[in-house]
């Protein structure tokens, strides 16, 4: 029987495990759970434990964190921007980005797939299509590895790294469920955020899961269908329309704000109909936050990097209709870690050709 990986559980969940697993020292579980969610590792510490509870946790239940196996980085104004790439099990790589904020704050992105189907033009991500869904273990694992093997310290997490949160909604639901135990690391919920392109359905799932603090932003990109369908294929099977209602019905508490995430691509989406459409968009949507995100170019780009001119423009034409609206200052752009910039295109083109060689292996 396979070990108990305690990174995707929570507290609750192992400790029935170990119930049902280590029926002589169940009543240790909660402070193995802690203390592996703290620091990495299987261990009881200076608990009145027995030698045969000890042995029994070190045998059945294991912590995986993810192999650090390249790490970038960008000095800046507001302090250094790193970017951590994992290497997976199955010899597979997904990454993580850690953003200083000023003012001593700073945020964790962190990946949910390896790849992403969603198809974006402007995504490196995207171009490597999905190869894989992380386990929650995996997702978790990210922020434990940046803590423990980066040593980087962060106070907010956001799923806008590699990958389409809520196509993977099952393990990053649990992810977040672990991620909140107040038993383990008891992160805040208002200081999670859930980026998504407008996977509807599992808009639904996040909302029946009832995370009620929980943050949320959408990629919005462009202001009416014919764009967006070319920049973003998911709008072809839901329209603008429908995401606008979907996201209306998405209300976990009365102040919720919904962050409106818009990629500037100049030349493209920063025209003075596309600002008046946005506020169309949004004015059903309640509380709203419009983030201005500059365009970062990848290995194949669609468009120039805006200028600042061209950014404080269009900052001001949102403005004008009456939309809060701040300007995600770029970080990590020199290093591929900058929004839209994660991701190995060439991971794709190497798996298929792995597969064709294995196939052609004669057989036993």
């Amino acid at each position: 029987m396979e070990p108990i990986e305690i990174l995707g559980l929570t507290c609750a969940e192992f400790s029935q495990l170990a119930k049902e697993r280590i029926p002589r020292g169940h009543g240790f579980a909660k402070a193995v759970y802690k203390r592996a969610l703290q620091t990495g590792r299987v261990e009881l510490g200076e608990s009145p434990a027995s030698e045969q509870t000890r042995a029994a946790y070190a045998r059945e239940v294991t912590c995986t964190l993810p192999k650090v196996v390249r790490t970038h980085r960008e000095d800046g104004p507001r302090g250094t921007t790193a970017k951590a790439v994992f290497a997976s099990a199955d010899g597979l790589e997904y990454e993580c980005v850690y953003l200083p904020m000023g003012r001593g704050r700073s945020t964790l992105c962190i990946s949910s797939q390896v790849g992403c189907k969603m198809g974006c033009t402007f995504c490196e991500t995207g171009r490597m299509g999905l190869i894989r869904q992380l386990t929650a273990t995996e997702i978790v694992g990210q922020v434990l590895a940046a803590r423990l093997d980066l040593g980087l310290e962060f106070r907010n997490i956001v799923f806008m790294g590699m990958g389409e949160a809520l196509d993977n909604a099952p393990a990053v639901i649990q992810a977040l469920r672990v991620l909140t135990d107040s038993a383990g690391l008891s992160i805040c919920q208002e200081h999670i955020t859930v980026c998504t392109v407008g996977h509807v359905a599992g808009l639904g799932q996040l909302h029946q899961a009832g995370f009620k603090r929980l943050n949320l932003s959408v990629s919005l990109n462009a202001t009416t269908d014919e764009q967006r369908s070319q920049m973003m294929p998911v709008n072809r099977r839901t329209p603008l329309l429908a995401l606008q209602q979907a996201l209306a019905d998405y209300r976990p508490r009365h102040n919720f704000a919904l962050g409106v995430n818009y990629c500037l691509l100049p030349g493209i989406n920063d025209h003075p109909d596309d600002a008046a459409r946005m506020a169309a968009f949004c004015a059903p949507l309640g509380r709203v936050m419009i983030n201005v995100i500059p365009y970062n170019p990848g290995t194949t780009p669609v468009a120039k990097a805006p200028t600042e001119a061209e950014i404080a423009t269009f900052i001001e034409r949102v403005r004008a209709h009456g939309l809060p609206v701040r300007r995600r200052i770029t970080k990590g752009r020199s290093v591929m870690a900058a929004c839209g910039q994660l991701g190995n295109v060439d991971l794709r083109g190497q798996i298929r050709s792995e597969r064709r060689r294995l196939q052609q292996l004669p057989s036993d």
